[in-house]
C-alpha cells in the first residue's frame, strides 16, 4: 500500500481514535474484513453480519498482528488503538475514498447489465500490456467491495479497472465518489434489477449516475449498439465514445467468425487501424467487449501490437462462460448470474456449437412486475434459435418451459435424476440461472455423467 496512517484513516471516516497517540502516525499494509486473513499491520474491519459479528474477533485479529480495528463498539481491554464509528460500512467508504485520491492514474470504472466482468477482464488484460494495472477480484463490486478493491492496491499501481455492480438507485453515486473515474465504459442496459429500477430507462438513469463523479475530463466509453446508450449525445460537456458492432460506431468489427471452442475472429476497425484479432472465448458478444477495451487503452496510449495482444491474452473467470468438456458432454457454466439480455446472449453462443445443442435455465430473479413476460420471452427466444432441448427448473422458470415448449422442473432435486435419459453423448450442455438458484450444483452432477 502507500503510506496511509491512521490519523489519516481516523480523519478520512470521522472516526474517534482511542489508544496510543504515537500510534497515529504507524502505516497500516492492508485492510481485512476477515479475521483469517490479517497479517501485520493490517487495518481489521469489524463489521456486523448476519451470522457472524466481526467485533467478536478484534482481540484474535490484534493477536495475529493487526495495528488497529476500525468499529461501532469499543473491545473491552483493548491493548490496541481502534478508531469508533457509528457504521463499520459507512467508513470503509471514506476510506476507500481517501485511498483512492493518493492515486493520481487511469481508472476505468465498468458497469452494464451485461458484460461488466468479462468487460473487466478484457480491459485488464488491454491495459496490462502497459501498466501494472489493478483490477476487482471476483464479486467484489458492490458498496463494500468497491472500497476493499480501491484499499488493496499495491503502491505501485498505475492503471485500475474498477467493476460496479448495482440495484438500486444511488448505489452507483456511492460507488462511483469512491472510485472517481476517469474513464467510463458501460455496456448493455437491459432487464435487470427492475424490481427497484422499473424499466430500462430507469436502468439507463441508474447507470448513469456514474458519470457525475467521474474525475474533471473523464472519457466516457458507450456501446453505440444500445438504443438506450446511444441516445447519450453528451456527458458534461463530452461528447461520448460509441464501439458496437455496427458502422456507424468508432470502433466496431468486420468480419466476425465464431469458432466455437476455437475462438471468435474478427477485425477490430477504428480511425484508419484495422486489427485481426482471436479472441480465446466461446461468445460473439465478446468483439464488443474487445472493442470497449480497445477504445480504452487507444485513449490510454497503447501501441496497435499491445491492442492485439492484450485482446488475445484475455481469461473468462470463474463461472462465466466457462466450458468444461467431460468427453461425454461439453458444458457451459454460466451459472454465475442471469437476466433476459443475458441468458440470450448466452443462447447465442451455444446455438454456434456443433451437434445437439441443450439449455439448462432456471429463475431470473429480480425483473419486477413483468417477470412471468420476460421468462416466457426467453423461452421463446431459445425455441426460436434452434435450441434442441429446454430444461426449465424453478418456480419463474415455468413461464420459460411454456415459451420453449419444453420440460420444467420445480427444483433442482427434481431435475438431476432425469438428466441421464434427456442428455445423449455429444451434447453441448448450457446451464444458467440467478446465482440464487445454486445451478453450480447442477454443473458439478453434469461433470460425473
Amino acid at each position: 500500500m502507500k503510506p496511509f496512517t491512521l490519523a489519516e484513516i481516523a480523519a478520512a471516516c470521522g472516526g474517534t481514535y482511542v489508544g496510543n497517540e504515537d500510534m497515529k502516525s504507524a502505516v497500516i499494509t492492508s485492510v481485512e474484513r476477515d479475521s483469517r486473513q490479517v497479517k501485520e499491520g493490517s487495518l481489521f474491519l469489524a463489521i456486523k453480519g448476519e451470522r457472524v459479528d466481526g467485533h467478536d474477533y478484534i482481540q484474535k485479529c490484534y493477536d495475529n498482528g493487526a495495528i488497529c480495528a476500525i468499529c461501532e463498539k469499543a473491545p473491552e481491554n483493548a491493548d490496541k488503538p481502534y478508531i469508533l464509528v457509528p457504521s463499520t460500512l459507512q467508513a470503509v467508504k471514506e476510506i476507500g475514498r481517501a485511498y483512492r485520491e493518493k492515486f493520481d492514474i487511469p481508472v476505468v470504472g465498468v458497469s452494464g447489465s451485461v458484460g461488466k466482468t468479462s468487460t473487466k477482464e478484457m480491459l485488464y488484460a488491454v491495459l496490462s500490456q502497459k501498466f501494472k494495472t489493478h483490477k476487482t477480484q471476483g464479486n467484489l463490486n458492490n458498496e463494500l467491495g468497491v472500497p476493499l478493491t480501491l484499499l488493496s492496491m499495491p503502491e505501485d499501481t498505475e492503471a485500475a479497472v474498477i467493476e460496479m455492480g448495482i440495484s438500486g438507485f444511488g448505489e452507483m453515486t456511492r460507488l462511483a465518489k469512491m472510485a472517481q473515474p476517469t474513464i467510463c465504459v458501460l455496456t448493455i442496459i437491459g432487464c435487470c434489477h427492475l424490481e427497484n429500477l422499473g424499466d430500462r430507462d430507469g436502468v439507463l438513469k441508474a447507470k448513469t449516475e456514474m458519470f457525475d463523479y467521474a474525475k474533471d475530463g473523464a472519457a466516457f466509453i458507450l456501446n453505440g449498439d444500445d438504443d438506450k446508450l446511444s441516445t447519450v449525445k453528451d456527458v458534461r460537456g463530452t461528447k461520448p465514445i460509441f464501439f458496437g458492432l455496427d458502422k456507424s460506431n468508432r470502433y466496431y468489427a468486420e468480419n466476425i467468425e465464431n469458432n466455437g471452442e476455437g475462438g471468435v475472429s474478427c477485425t477490430l476497425c477504428f480511425d484508419d487501424t484495422r486489427l485481426d484479432v482471436t479472441i480465446p472465448a466461446i461468445g460473439s458478444y465478446m468483439v464488443s467487449n474487445a472493442l470497449a477495451a480497445v477504445a480504452a487503452g487507444k485513449l490510454l496510449g497503447l501501441s496497435d501490437e499491445q491492442l492485439k495482444n492484450g485482446v488475445e491474452a484475455y481469461k473468462t473467470v470463474g463461472s462465466r462462460a466457462n466450458v468444461i468438456n467431460t468427453g461425454k458432454l461439453r458444458i457451459i457454466d454460466d451459472c454465475y448470474n442471469a437476466n433476459p439480455t443475458s441468458v440470450k446472449a448466452s443462447l447465442d453462443t451455444l446455438k454456434n456449437f456443433e451437434g445437439r445443442k441443450v439449455a439448462i435455465l432456471g429463475d431470473m430473479k429480480e425483473l419486477g412486475s413483468n417477470e412471468l413476460a420476460l421468462h416466457y420471452d426467453t423461452g421463446a427466444y431459445a425455441k426460436e434459435i434452434g435450441i434442441d432441448r429446454v430444461l426449465s427448473v424453478g418456480p419463474l422458470a415455468k413461464e420459460l418451459a411454456r415459451g420453449a415448449e419444453d420440460v420444467w422442473f420445480e427444483s433442482i432435486d427434481a431435475l438431476l435424476p432425469e438428466l441421464p435419459d434427456l442428455l445423449k453423448d455429444g451434447d453441448t450442455v448450457l446451464v444458467k440461472a440467478s446465482h440464487s438458484m445454486h445451478f453450480e450444483n447442477i454443473v458439478e452432477n453434469l461433470k460425473t455423467l
